[in-house]
């Protein structure tokens, strides 16, 4: 059974707005990334199945959340079939992000009452992950359709829950242009761990960039 309702998910992701995209094969090192992005205010972490361990690394991270990180909701990306969906629910995903659209990966997301953020970049995609259930439609890659395309597919569609990915920087210049733009989350990956070695600067750095989009949300 999940941890969350999809209406409290819903709400954590809305109340923290800054997704990391993160990846790697070291448990011990993705558990720090991890610690240091919670003690910064994040409440979602997305952690992507791009490597050989990814399994192995996401389950350590699922019993470190459990016991150290208890309000955080642990997604698992990179997902393209229903046979990785089922796996990885199974190990504990709070929600299942693709980098496209497959209505074999919503069912099982629906079975299992988990959230479902498929990967969209045309409006006839964006329509049919919302008819298909999507929790929240990601943008995807942000850097190839840009600020332009979600503000020209805020027409048409105004409501959908947005979250664009690939391309966002963790600066107050490119947050101000893509919430200005009209999306409603934000991911970021290799940018936003840069220099992560130094954990508390990490994590400095993250509560001041949430900080900033607490006043952009207004």
């Amino acid at each position: 059974m999940p941890r969350f309702t999809p209406a409290q998910a819903f709400d954590t992701v809305l109340r923290t707005p800054v997704v990391p995209v993160f990846y790697h094969a070291d448990a011990a090192y993705a558990q720090r990334m991890l610690r240091a992005c919670y003690a910064a205010g994040l409440r979602v972490f997305e952690f992507t199945n791009r490597g050989e361990q990814a399994f192995d690394v996401f389950t350590a991270l699922v019993g470190f959340v459990r016991a150290e990180c208890p309000e955080l909701l642990l997604g698992i990306g990179t997902i393209y079939t229903a046979e990785d969906a089922e796996r990885f629910i199974a190990a504990g995903a709070d929600f299942v992000v693709q980098p496209c659209l497959t209505a074999e990966v919503a069912e099982v997301c629906h079975r299992h009452g988990i959230p479902w953020l498929p990967g969209t970049m045309t409006i006839s995609e964006v329509y049919q992950a919302t008819r298909l259930g999507a929790a929240i439609v990601k943008i995807f890659p942000g850097n190839v359709v840009g600020p332009g395309f979600v503000k020209s597919l805020r027409g048409p569609m105004p409501n959908v829950p947005l979250m664009v990915t690939g391309g966002v920087e963790p600066t107050e210049d490119s947050l101000r242009e893509w919430f200005g733009a009209g999306v409603n989350v934000v991911g970021m990956g290799s940018q936003l761990f840069r220099d992560a070695d130094d954990t508390a600067a990490l994590t400095q750095k993250i509560a001041g960039l949430l900080a900033f989009v607490g006043t952009l949300k207004k």
